[in-house]
């Protein structure tokens, strides 16, 4: 194996998607990837009783069936690898301490990726001293644990987009502790008689007036689909993060504008108020039409470049 072509595994919770991406970008550049996708792993309980004790042992943080069992395939899975140039975690804290030094016996480089908050997962803390590498997109914490700040990326770029549309604007999202603002943002839009689309990913809720639910999640092409379609895109940040979302990149390689709740959006780099607005109360959001009739305007490809998974990955391979 020569230098400029390596071996990476690259180890992931992903469960919609976006990982993959990475993994093509890194073989598009004649690189070799193992995603190994512990999503896609399922554990069945072998009685209810199993699940019982899982649910105390969990909670007392002394340990987790399903992780256990994670350990065992993954482990399974590298049988046949004798040697990694680098490994990549994504979603790291569903790992226990042993997998991750296990695995990492093997590879010469390990890097972590932390795309949320260590607020919201701080079983993250006992594991950040297990890598040579370690991004993550919330400022906040790079500050605090030392870390180097990486966003999230442009997985998918559109050279052109429709002219014709269907909504004006749109979002899909899981059913969380932002629904009450959702809520809100939907009786905005429908007051001011706006073709809009918001689906939320749930089997708790069937019907509202504001909102669309689906029981089901949507693909990535499925989503795609709509946000082409759609003129604006919206994003719902949570209370604890302060990193930007995928929706952000994504309205960045689809040419649309953004409605968001976030509020440091400001301070990068693409921020342009023709472009982006910000909702500063979410209590009373009240959206400006001259924002809503006013055309996009295109950022330099050179500002987009720095964004694109294929460059994205430029900082992992070091």
């Amino acid at each position: 194996m020569t230098e400029s072509n390596k071996f990476f595994l690259l180890i992931t919770f992903d469960n919609w998607g976006y990982n993959q991406y990475i993994a093509d970008a890194l073989e598009a550049k004649s690189h070799t990837v193992k995603h190994i996708n512990f999503h896609q792993f399922e554990y069945k309980y072998p009685n209810l009783w199993h699940k019982v004790f899982n649910f105390f042992i969990k909670n007392l943080g002394i340990t987790n069936l399903k992780h256990l069992h994670y350990h065992k395939l993954i482990l399974k899975e590298l049988d046949t690898i004798d040697k990694i140039d680098t490994t990549i975690y994504i979603k790291a804290d569903f790992l226990s301490p042993k997998t991750i030094k296990a695995i990492n016996k093997k590879s010469q480089k390990s890097v972590l990726i932390i795309s949320d908050s260590i607020n919201r997962y701080p079983k993250t803390k006992k594991i950040l001293n297990l890598f040579d590498k370690i991004f993550s997109f919330e400022k906040k914490d790079c500050q605090k644990y030392n870390l180097r700040f990486k966003t999230n990326f442009i997985y998918k770029y559109i050279e052109e987009k429709k002219s014709h549309l269907k909504y004006k604007v749109f979002n899909i999202s899981s059913f969380d502790k932002r629904f009450p603002v959702f809520e809100k943002i939907g009786k905005c839009l429908k007051e001011m008689n706006l073709n809009y689309k918001i689906i939320i990913f749930t089997s708790k809720k069937d019907d509202d007036p504001y909102l669309e639910f689906s029981k089901k999640p949507l693909s990535i092409p499925e989503i795609n689909n709509i946000m082409q379609d759609s003129e604006i895109l919206l994003d719902i940040h949570r209370n604890e993060q302060q990193g930007l979302s995928f929706r952000v990149f994504e309205s960045l390689g689809f040419h649309k504008k953004l409605i968001t709740t976030n509020q440091d959006i400001v301070n990068y780099d693409f921020y342009d108020a023709r472009n982006i607005f910000v909702i500063n109360d979410i209590e009373n959001p009240d959206i400006p039409k001259s924002f809503l009739t006013t055309s996009y305007i295109n950022p330099s490809k050179e500002l987009i470049d720095n964004y694109l998974v294929e460059n994205w990955v430029n900082e992992l391979i070091d």
